[in-house]
């Protein structure tokens, strides 16, 4: 019973934070993708304690409180996409763990890694169109999106990668011991 309450009590304050986060992206405009992306990371945190199920239970409620409380949805619907592809990669790094027949699993790490991005952001990049940019945009123009995206990606997930290694991996000891 004491590890569930302590699963529930560290989710619910990482949930708390989480919603914080996406409010201050409103409030904050300079610093919305970063704060969304703090945010999307502690996806990442729940799933990597407590496992895909408590992470999809946690991204759920993020999507869900975020929808009620905070007061620009679009960056709610922002912070879906990245929670989604944090959730996705660490479902993918799982699997692969299972797999050591696998011999280059980094390799296809990698490539799942594009692959979530690339069906979450194609399909926003190409129906949102209108939405997403102030005037018309050229063909030219939205393949420079799409392959900046890739680019951002890169730098997004870097961050991710440190983020876990690195903050978290110091803060987890405090935290959770």
């Amino acid at each position: 019973m004491h590890v569930k309450t302590k699963t529930l009590a560290f989710g619910g304050l990482l949930l708390a934070l989480t919603i914080v986060f996406m409010a201050l992206g409103s409030i904050i405009e300079t610093s919305t993708l970063f704060l969304l992306a703090a945010a999307s990371f502690f996806v990442g945190i729940v799933v990597r304690e407590f496992g895909l199920k408590a992470g999809a239970v946690f991204y759920l409620a993020a999507v869900l409180l975020g929808f009620i409380i905070a007061p620009n949805k679009f960056y709610v619907l922002t912070f879906t996409a990245m929670g989604f592809y944090i959730w996705g990669i660490e479902a993918v790094w799982r699997w692969l763990e299972k797999r050591p027949q696998f011999r280059k699993r980094r390799r296809i790490f990698w490539i799942s890694k594009y692959v979530i991005f690339n069906i979450i952001y194609i399909p926003i990049v190409l129906v949102f169109r209108d939405m997403l940019f102030a005037r018309a945009v050229s063909d030219a123009m939205l393949v420079g999106v799409l392959v900046g995206g890739q680019l951002g990606l890169f730098i997004y997930d870097k961050a991710y990668e440190y983020v876990q290694a690195h903050v978290w991996g110091k803060m987890r000891g405090r935290v959770m011991g």
